[in-house]
């Protein structure tokens, strides 16, 4: 279908702007103006809880929750193609995510690329993850009942986590949220093709994070979570793609390939919207509706 009004907007914006990319920005540069986004990102709700503490190993984490009492918890990985981003950027989404499920959010501070390579960003979520469930009593949160979350590049560690969880078996994942999620550096799939400039994300945009993450590394298939051994046995999936989206493509595949696997994975492609269409919920009155569908999921899944 043709571009919602209010992506048509967005990109006419852009385009108006004419601003520099990412690649052009460079790392540093480019942190500082993801930084500015955050008008775009909606309603930022009050919360009984929002704590931020720090991990013996110097990780972040900031956990949020309107409960008094231990409900069930979501970790969740922010996008930002592993170099943008922090706890900050994603701050409003996460509000919304543990007003609207019931059940407390968990974001993570992990390393972002260059400076924290593949496997690095992974092991910061895994770790996180494992930490939240050992300390779950002191948290005050029920850690029996858990999801991994993210977006873009944190559906990709999202996706990870649960392909480590279920091969270490460290603890158990009740649903993998993934939306709109980095899957592999496939850069001539019809959508990176349609797609690759003109609609917000862009392919040279996705070449770059990609080369930051892996960090010269000949490591692109074992950094997929498509080409993991297996997909059996995984966590049941909540999927969420765009159409105008240079990740469209990747993140339906993945879906069907869970599917084809026997995992119970729920799938829904939002015609007419962009990449980031749910971060940046404050201009995309698509990203609350779907924001608020997403976080009902999780609170029926886990409750």
């Amino acid at each position: 279908m043709p571009l919602h009004p209010q992506a048509k907007a967005f990109v006419d914006t852009l385009a108006e702007d004419d601003r520099p990319s990412w690649e052009e920005l460079g790392v540093e540069k480019a942190r500082e103006v993801f930084l500015t986004f955050e008008e775009l990102c909606g309603d930022a709700p009050e919360l009984a809880r929002v704590e931020d503490h720090t991990m013996p190993c110097g990780l972040r984490l900031r956990l949020y929750s309107d409960q008094s009492t231990a409900v069930p918890v979501t970790m969740f990985f922010h996008g930002g193609g592993w170099v943008l981003g922090n706890l900050d950027t994603h701050d409003a989404f996460c509000r919304r995510l543990a007003d609207a499920s019931g059940c407390a959010v968990v974001a993570v501070d992990y390393g972002l690329s260059p400076e924290n390579v593949f496997p690095g960003p992974i092991d910061d979520c895994y770790r996180a993850t494992e930490y939240v469930v050992q300390n779950a009593s002191r948290l005050n949160v029920d850690a029996s009942r858990l999801a991994v979350a993210g977006d873009s590049a944190g559906g990709h560690l999202a996706a990870s986590v649960a392909i480590r969880s279920r091969d270490w078996a460290d603890f158990p994942i009740a649903l993998q949220v993934l939306l709109y999620p980095v899957i592999e550096p496939n850069f001539e799939t019809s959508s990176y093709r349609e797609f690759a400039d003109g609609f917000g994300l862009t392919r040279d945009n996705m070449r770059w994070f990609w080369s930051q993450f892996l960090g010269g590394q000949a490591g692109a298939s074992e950094a997929a979570p498509s080409h993991a051994a297996s997909h059996e046995n995984l966590p049941p999936a909540l999927v969420i793609t765009a159409e105008y989206d240079v990740l469209r493509d990747e993140g339906n595949r993945y879906a069907q390939l869970l599917q084809r696997s026997g995992v119970e994975a729920q799938h829904q492609q939002h015609d007419g919207m962009l990449h980031a269409f749910l971060h940046f919920a404050g201009i995309f009155d698509t990203g609350m509706e779907v924001g608020q569908q997403v976080a009902a999921e999780i609170g029926r899944r886990l409750r």
